[in-house]
């Protein structure tokens, strides 16, 4: 009987309120596939010796970078797993000194260069080609897909700190997406070196 009232309610399978809103859930879920896209795009028939150049012996190589954005997309969806695991802390909301649009531009932007956490650089990541890595890059990016899409999780109120300040799961979801834009923008910078080998 109960169950009766909800479908015809509309209630039966709904988001629950504590969830993300659906504006929230497509712009992200748009975000993730759109940053996916590019990527791939971006080293999409590249050769060997092309994946291999460095402009300088400080900068990445477009193979390091393709290692990066795999082994980033693991590593922060882990965090993000982690934190909703504990209880909800919305208590902390108040410590979130970035607005989602803020957030977004800040990764995005490629003037701050900031050094990467050993975790991610791209000598410790289990990648042997750069077409593991794209395998995996895109099968945890599907799988990301799938969860904004249906999660029911309360991701504004669990809080997470990072490094740079506290951020909600929402907002790292932002992030994932944000960051594998920002190092496609240096492979692409990479690529327009004007020593960059034309095959």
């Amino acid at each position: 009987m109960l169950l009766a009232l909800l479908v015809i309610t509309g209630l039966a399978g709904t988001i629950t309120s504590t969830s993300i809103s659906s504006k929230e859930r497509k712009f992200v879920a748009s975000s993730l596939k759109d940053t996916r896209s590019d990527v791939l795009a971006s080293l999409k028939g590249l050769s060997n010796h092309q994946l291999e150049f460095k402009a300088s012996p400080d900068k990445w190589s477009i193979k390091e970078c393709a290692y990066h954005i795999a082994i980033s997309e693991k590593n922060l969806w882990d965090l993000l797993q982690a934190a909703l695991k504990q209880p909800a802390n919305p208590e902390k909301r108040s410590e979130i000194k970035w607005t989602d649009e803020q957030l977004i531009k800040v990764m995005e932007d490629r003037t701050n260069k900031v050094k990467t956490q050993p975790a991610f650089e791209s000598v410790n990541t289990p990648y042997k080609t750069v077409e593991e890595a794209l395998v995996a890059f895109k099968a945890e990016r599907a799988d990301h897909i799938k969860y904004i899409k249906g999660t029911t999780e309360d991701l504004r109120n669990h809080v997470v700190q990072m490094p740079f300040g506290w951020l909600d799961c929402y907002q790292l979801c932002l992030m994932i997406s944000s960051y594998s834009n920002r190092h496609m923008q240096q492979i692409e910078e990479v690529k327009a070196d004007p020593n960059f080998p034309s095959r």
